[in-house]
């Protein structure tokens, strides 16, 4: 059987994640830092519930061990849990701390606990959930955007160096996906992802069709790929056109 660890797995995206391999005969172990809505999940997919932070290398240590009694082996990481503060360059010291460490950091430390095993037995798979601010940026959070950059630059380095080694790696980058995450940024979110956004379960058939197809980029939404090819082929005009959005969102905001 499949061993399935799913980060940020009490609700949202990493939920929906847990119950499609729980359904495809993985044994999952659902990690949160809410303790109650990890059991939750894990109770339905009849898998096991890690209640803990992520975002210090004891918390990945003891997941990874945790999940390793819970299952015997880990095939499979799903790098999910993310958070999304408001701000930009006034952003606390604090606040950039924890991002980078629950964005980046989580995702470094476990495939550092994991690689050693992984490459001794030729095969594994760690997924990373990056979203579309990794690959083009997040209005209203520079935090979220600079971290999720990091968290694709890294699956991207794991990638080049050992996918001739048998390890897997997949980026998960949807724009706005109907969470409590886009439920959060209010007003600004929905005038930039309201329209746009698309249900957890659809995240899940476009990772399930990537891993069928051994994608790398799994964009739920498919539009994605032409903004991205946009920044990298005429940066200037993809960041006016961010800023006449930015614009847009500061007058929506103003008038409230």
């Amino acid at each position: 059987m499949t061993g399935v660890v799913v980060t940020g797995g009490g609700g949202g995206i990493g939920a929906v994640l847990a119950r499609r391999f729980a359904a495809e005969g993985a044994d999952v172990v659902v990690a949160d830092l809410d303790g109650e809505k990890a059991a939750e999940v894990a109770a339905e997919v009849g898998g096991t519930a890690f209640a803990g932070d992520v975002a210090s290398l004891e918390g990945v240590t003891k997941l990874i061990e945790s999940a390793r009694s819970a299952l015997g082996e880990i095939d499979i990481f799903c790098a999910n849990a993310g958070i999304a503060p408001f701000g930009g360059a006034e952003s606390g010291e604090e606040v950039w701390a924890r991002t980078w460490d629950v964005n980046v950091m989580a995702h470094v430390r476990a495939a550092n606990l994991l690689l050693p095993a992984w490459l001794e037995r030729g095969k594994g798979h760690f997924i990373a959930t990056v979203s579309a601010a990794g690959l083009l940026t997040s209005l209203g959070s520079a935090p979220y955007s600079v971290t999720k950059h990091g968290a694709l630059a890294f699956a991207e380095w794991l990638s080049a160096t050992y996918r001739h080694r048998g390890i897997t790696v997949q980026a998960i980058c949807p724009q706005g996906v109907r969470t409590a995450m886009l439920e959060s940024t209010g007003t600004a979110g929905q005038l930039l992802m309201g329209a746009s956004a698309i249900e957890p379960e659809q995240v899940a058939d476009a990772l399930f069709a990537a891993i069928e197809e051994k994608r790398f980029l799994v964009l739920p939404h498919p539009e994605v790929a032409g903004y991205y090819a946009a920044r990298a082929t005429e940066t200037d005009r993809w960041l006016g056109g961010m800023n006449k959005l930015q614009r847009k969102v500061e007058e929506a905001v103003g008038e409230l």
